[in-house]
């Protein structure tokens, strides 16, 4: 007999993440039901997701945007509930007919659907770092309470769990350190006298992966790997000086873990998200992703750098937030958020991103309480928000 589909939640569904998973859940008919999927602004490429897998419940922010999303769903008969906001998020997050949700929202934004997919002990599809970077180990504690299956969805840190044995109480006796791997983004050779002049369309041109313009920006700064840091610790129950970063330009080995007798545990593949999202979606199985194969007689060298700090100046933030009071790594990711926003919006410069962080850092030391909340931590998000926009203003001055 066949098994039930996974019913599945994809928040943030438009995005690169969110496009890739619907793209490896339609090559495996009958595995999957597409229970729901949620939407910042693109609503017309959410329509038709919605005509191409017929989900029950569909979430946008915006009683603009539910009236637009309707209007076309309306007018191919379909009777997909559309619902609206952070509160409708999380119910659907939630939901007791859901198996599975697929955590893509980009941003701290997505810390709240996340936390309640943990509660309710959903087998969570986690591509959304800032949950952790943000939540940490009240998340954590969620997870544990709730139940909830934990899968790692960035390439970095599916490497790592791909390389570690699943029963999670053996992970300590393995691991000496792990290594994040980085592909140094754009400009990995550029002089960084000359950063200041960047882009925003220099700095979304990733040379190896296809991601949206946000996390596009991180990898050109290295902020990405820097929230990768800070995930990995709470993924992974690691004290920061056990996890280390190497340039790999040709992002083929995606992460390694030195074990404690000195082997290197590493995963291999092309630089395809699908690869991730199917072993998440399928595991402890593996299925078809639709990712092209490795091919090793094409392969001229595998090289491996060092991170240049006077090119890379934030990656250091991410040990020096995690040995600070708690709630600072919720300070670094707010105020990045807001810094890379004001860049692609062509507010500050590509340089300026690094001194919003410090500066923000400097400004606003955490004050959560010892027994803090969610809600603690979104007052907290919130006000580093506002400081800042405020740096900024300083900047511009």
């Amino acid at each position: 007999m066949m098994a039930a589909p996974q019913r599945l939640v994809i928040l943030g569904s438009t995005g690169s993440v969110g496009t890739s998973t619907l793209d490896v859940v339609a090559r495996h008919p009958g595995r999957f039901e597409v229970v729901g999927l949620s939407a910042y602004q693109r609503v017309d490429v959410l329509a038709e997701q919605c005509r191409r897998f017929r989900p029950r419940i569909a979430v946008v922010p915006t009683e603009s945007r539910a009236a637009e999303l309707r209007a076309l769903l309306r007018a191919d008969g379909l009777s997909t509930a559309v619902r609206v906001g952070p509160e409708a998020l999380c119910e659907m997050a939630a939901d007791d007919g859901v198996d599975s949700v697929m955590a893509a929202i980009v941003g701290a934004a997505g810390l709240a659907p996340c936390m309640a997919a943990a509660r309710a002990g959903k087998r969570l599809l986690l591509a959304n770092k800032e949950a952790l970077v943000v939540g940490g180990a009240l998340f954590m504690s969620a997870v544990a309470a709730g139940g909830a299956t934990l899968l790692p969805i960035d390439s970095e840190h599916s490497a790592i769990f791909q390389c570690l044995p699943e029963d999670r109480g053996r992970w300590a006796s393995h691991i000496d350190h792990i290594v994040l791997t980085a592909s140094g983004g754009p400009f990995r050779s550029r002089d960084p006298a000359t950063l200041h002049s960047v882009t925003p369309d220099q700095a979304v041109a990733h040379p190896n992966w296809v991601m949206g313009r946000k996390i596009s920006v991180d990898s050109a700064t290295m902020m990405n790997k820097a929230l990768e840091v800070i995930e990995a610790r709470w993924l992974f129950d690691l004290a920061p000086e056990c996890i280390r970063v190497v340039i790999h330009p040709q992002s083929i080995i995606h992460s390694m873990v030195v074990c404690r007798d000195g082997s290197v545990l590493a995963q291999l593949g092309t630089p395809d998200m699908k690869v991730p999202i199917a072993y998440g979606l399928s595991f402890p199985e593996r299925i078809e992703s639709g990712a092209a194969r490795l091919d090793f007689l094409k392969m001229q060298s595998l090289t491996f750098d060092p991170p240049d700090p006077a090119r890379f100046p934030g990656l250091q933030l991410a040990w020096d937030a995690l040995k600070a009071p708690p709630g600072t790594t919720a300070v670094l990711n707010a105020a990045n958020e807001e810094a890379v926003s004001a860049f692609l919006s062509g507010t500050i410069g590509f340089t300026a991103i690094h001194s919003v962080n410090a500066r923000t850092l400097e400004r606003l030391p955490p004050d959560l309480p010892a027994d803090h909340r969610l809600d603690d931590l979104l007052d907290l998000d919130h006000r580093a928000r506002r400081a800042a926009q405020s740096v900024m203003k300083e900047l511009s001055a």
